[in-house]
């Protein structure tokens, strides 16, 4: 069992859809729109609800498995079409996160964002839900790599210069948790996202919680 907490937790790193933003339901409607535009075999929400947390590349693979980068990047910019005529703003943070952000910032402890969202769409919602400039650090799929691999968290730990012993990754997915592992740090899994508790169990996170301020019982 993954024990990597070393001393006082200096980071906490967040994922944002289905962790920050109830957002499950914009997903997979703005998926299913581009699975219509494309005229492609069908996928069930729940299929789609699946692949969130991923990269756009690497949730169009996972849902049409064997398909090439272009078919990824058409089905990509479809989803973007419908994506960024939908707003999300303050109302559609889960209950609790705006105060808990603030807390942890008045505690000192620096907070960071690590997502399958493009930079384009995490700045979106930033600014839509009065959250931009709030964190130290973050990380797209776009710019990186995808989740499960690590490189999100190892090169936010790298520009705050703090040490994967005093970090903590919260996330409502197995690649969220997954990502950690592979980084060395520990995870809180949040039992209200994506992704049933039992998957999340799997990869040995310190808790889960069902509501985001409880993460206070645990650093």
């Amino acid at each position: 069992m993954p024990q990597f907490l070393k001393q006082p937790v200096e980071l906490v790193i967040f994922d944002w859809d289905g962790t920050l933003m109830d957002s499950e339901q914009v997903i997979v409607r703005c998926m299913q729109g581009a699975i219509t535009d494309m005229e492609l075999e069908p996928r069930k929400d729940h299929e789609v609800s699946n692949i969130i947390g991923l990269g756009l590349l690497e949730a169009a693979a996972a849902l049409y498995p064997g398909s090439d980068k272009n078919f990824a990047h058409q089905l990509a910019d479809h989803y973007r079409n419908h994506y960024f005529h939908v707003a999300q703003g303050r109302g559609d943070l889960f209950p609790g996160v705006v105060e808990l952000l603030n807390q942890l910032k008045s505690k000192g402890v620096s907070i960071a964002v690590a997502t399958g969202k493009s930079r384009r769409g995490l700045d979106l919602v930033l600014k839509d839900s009065g959250l931009e400039g709030i964190f130290d650090a973050t990380r797209c799929a776009d710019e990186t790599r995808s989740k499960p691999h690590p490189q999100m968290v190892l090169e936010i730990l790298e520009e705050l210069s703090i040490a994967p012993g005093a970090t903590l990754m919260v996330g409502d997915t197995e690649y969220d948790l997954e990502m950690a592992t592979r980084a060395q740090v520990a995870s809180i899994g949040v039992s209200y996202g994506v992704h049933a508790v039992e998957r999340l169990w799997r990869h040995h996170p310190i808790a889960c919680i069902e509501q985001i301020g409880a993460i206070f019982n645990h650093i």
